[in-house]
């Protein structure tokens, strides 16, 4: 039965959509069968993939909706063992139309049910909020992988997604656990990258990832061309770092 990993922090800006893409890569090369759902209305994901956004008909909006099926909304990419259920930009409007609706936390796990047994890892890039999505996505979901960016504000914000995790656990998801914290866009040079190390270490131990995502300029071209890092340059840093947490998160689950 496939694990369902959500990559969540309502602060943008902190890898998410990158670690999402990258790390299901990583996985599908490290021979794994991979689904990854984009559950983010800027569909950054589905374009990193090489997915024109713009042409999607069926996708995690229609999910939602009930107007297409799991099955349906699957395409393949480019990467191996790698498939996806793309976004588009209606997927805003979503918050909205499943206010009055019932069970509208739950509507991505029964959906995705029928799939789950299909993949080895369902990653879910959730939008930068902790709204209707990504409450979907944390009811599915095993785990949750939460992204560190090393600056200044790194722990903003982190205490009321934490709390998040807890609510969802108590009222809808009693498995849900922590896959980990993965420290993001690290520069050694920096005291401050440093300094963020030190502290999140400090009081999260055990929970960090021992992998730490480098600055890299790789990460940052390879999805203006439709690629994942490891498609784009292999042997960059960037590959290398989440090849890294992709063996790593392996190795956790056995």
């Amino acid at each position: 039965m496939g694990k369902i990993i959500a990559i969540a922090n309502q602060k943008g800006g902190v890898g998410k959509t990158t670690t999402t893409v990258n790390l299901a890569a990583s996985l599908g090369v490290l021979e794994k069968k991979v689904l990854l759902i984009d559950a983010d209305p800027q569909a950054n994901a589905s374009s990193g993939l090489g997915i024109d956004v713009e042409s999607v008909e069926n996708g995690t909006y229609q999910l939602l909706e009930h107007i297409s099926t799991a099955e349906d909304a699957i395409v393949s990419t480019s990467s191996p063992n790698l498939d996806l259920i793309p976004a588009h930009i209606d997927l805003v409007a979503i918050e909205i139309e499943l206010v009055d609706k019932d069970n509208r936390e739950s509507m991505l796990r029964e959906i995705i049910a029928p799939i789950k047994d299909q993949y080895d890892y369902i990653l879910i890039d959730c939008a930068p909020s902790l709204g209707l999505l990504t409450l979907n996505a944390l009811v599915a979901a095993d785990s949750v992988l939460i992204p560190i960016q090393c600056e200044y504000f790194a722990l903003e914000g982190l205490g009321k997604l934490l709390n998040t995790i807890k609510s969802v656990q108590q009222l809808h998801n009693s498995d849900l656990d922590i896959e980990g914290l993965l420290l993001t866009m690290y520069d050694s040079r920096l005291r401050l990258s440093n300094q963020v190390v030190e502290e999140v270490r400090k009081h999260f131990k055990g929970m960090v990832f021992k992998t730490i995502i480098r600055r890299n300029i790789k990460l940052g071209e390879a999805p203006s061309y439709g690629e994942s890092i490891i498609s784009y340059d292999a042997t960059s840093r960037g590959a290398k770092n989440y090849i890294s947490l992709a063996n790593e998160i392996l190795k956790n689950n056995g």
